[in-house]
This record gives structure tokens, sequence and C-alpha cells, in this order.
């Protein structure tokens, strides 16, 4: 036995060891779900069962959250990803020296804990404001402090993604379009964001997820109303049982589903550039036979 082959078992006994931390409470939580006693156990396994999953679709206040948080995350999305767009654009357009106060200005919120956010959003929105009747009834609500609450810091995390697209981007397009009469929306809207598709993605996906798993900030935004992980907080409290499996098993699915869906599209969109690259480079050597053709000729 060689020192090489030493170092591979330990190698793949570390990975197997680091795969089964990461996924084994997922595993024993998934079998809960389907297990027949009262509470959260996987062994003994006293017989199969689906009735947590009917007890979870019946449970009238998780739904309710789980709705709200839907609702939150889509107005996170909605908010974050283009204060996070504009901020990326004038960061790389400001003179150099500002662009440090810039983006200490919006990663702040970032490090701040988000029980001072949550805490500060409320405050603001009901003192800072005066709560008039107009904003009273238009922002003083659970779900729209919970929105702008999170937009505060998610959308630091979407400039960071769109920043990182943009600094590849090449400004002499921009400068082509305009020199050959195109108007700057007309630039934004079929140079700039067609380029930036890819992040914008990227962004929405992140901060729907930051929004939907969010706590700290949420739990003193959201006032009377209540979001998943609220709900599920309580729920803890009083003692868990088997329906808080069958909605992990029912979310470790849909991700599943979804890295899938997208690992697929993203082989299928490179398979379909290499392809068009192999087309290219034929159609280049077909023009370059019939060209030599015509000098012999």
């Amino acid at each position: 036995m060689t020192s090489r082959t030493v170092m591979k078992g330990m190698i793949g006994f570390y990975i197997a060891l680091f795969f089964l931390y990461l996924f084994g409470p997922l595993a024993v939580m998934s079998v809960t779900a389907f297990n027949t006693p009262n509470y959260p156990t996987a062994y003994p396994f006293e017989g199969f069962t689906l009735q947590w999953f009917v007890k979870l679709w019946n449970h009238r206040a998780m739904m309710e959250g789980l709705w709200n948080s839907i609702i939150i995350g889509l107005g996170v999305v909605a908010v974050s990803v283009p204060v996070g767009l504009a901020a990326s654009i004038i960061m790389n357009q400001i003179y150099h020296r500002a662009r440090g106060f810039f983006y200490l200005v919006t990663v702040s919120p970032v490090l701040t804990p988000g029980v001072i956010i949550g805490i500060s959003t409320v405050i603001f929105w009901k003192d800072m404001m005066g709560l008039t009747d107009f904003t009273k009834a238009t922002f003083y609500k659970g779900i729209i402090l919970a929105i702008l609450g999170q937009s505060s810091f998610v959308a630091a995390y979407a400039l960071l993604i769109i920043m990182a697209r943009l600094q590849r981007f090449d400004r002499a397009q921009e400068e082509a379009a305009l020199d050959l009469g195109a108007s700057h929306p007309q630039v934004f809207w079929h140079i700039l964001l067609p380029f930036l598709k890819p992040a914008l993605i990227s962004a929405a996906v992140i901060a729907f997820l930051s929004s939907f798993e969010n706590y700290n900030t949420t739990t003193f935004a959201i006032l009377a109303d209540k979001t998943l992980v609220t709900v599920l907080a309580g729920e803890v409290r009083q003692g868990t049982t088997p329906a808080l499996s069958a909605l992990a098993v029912i979310i470790i699915g849909l991700s599943l589903i979804g890295a899938i869906i997208y690992e697929a599209m993203k082989r299928r969109e490179e398979a379909q550039a290499e392809s068009a690259k192999q087309r290219a480079k034929i159609a280049e050597r077909s023009d370059l036979g019939e060209a030599g053709a015509a000098g012999l000729k």
C-alpha cells in the first residue's frame, strides 16, 4: 500500500463523512415524515403513512404563513433587484474616489443585525412618517413593513451579484450603439439588460430565498401577521410534529426539482452554443474552400 493510496482513502473518507454530516439530518427528517407516530421519530419505523402531509395541508396558520412568505418574497424581488441594478450602474459610472463611500453606504445594511433593521423599520414608519391616514393605510402593515425591511439589506446582495457581471461589460458596445443613432433607453433595453440577464435572474433567486428564510427582521416587522418561519418558530416552541417534517420533505423536493431543471436548461444552452460554434466553423471552412476554388479558376 502506497502513500498515494492512503491519501486517496483518507480524502474519500472525509468527503463521505462531510456529506453524511450535511445530508444525514435531512434524510432522518424525511423518514419521520412517513412514520405513523405522533412525534418525529425515524426508528423504529412503525408504518408508512401520508397523514402528516394531509395535516400539513389542513394547518391553517402554516398555510397562511406560507402564502404571506411567498407574497413578501415576490415583493422583495420587485424592490431589491431594481434597486440593486440602479446602484450597480451608478457605482460603475461615478468617480473612483466616491466609489468607496458609495459602496460602504449600500453594503452597510448587510452588516447590520436583522433585529435592528426590523425594529428601526417599524419605528420609522410609525413615528417618523407621522402616521397620517395615507401612510398608515399604505405602509404600516405587516407584509409591507416586512418587504421594506428585508429589501433594505437584500438589495445589497443584488448589487454585489449584478456588479460582478457588470464589470465584464464592454462599454464599447454602448458607444457604438449611440454612434449609430440609438437612444440611451434603447441601449439600456436592448444591449445592457440582455447582457445582465443571468445576473438579474440570479439576484432574483437569491433575493427570494433570502426573504423566504429570514426570521430576525421579519419577526419584528411583520407585526400581527405571520410568515412561514414565524409560524414554524412558534410550532417548535410548543413541540414539533411530523407535519413539520412533511413540510421539510416538500421543500427539499422542490429544491431538487429546481436544481435539476436548472442544470438541464444550462446543459441544453451549452449544447446549443457549441452546436452553433461548430456550424459557424463548418460554414467558414466551406466559404474558404469556395474562395480557393474560385481563385484556382
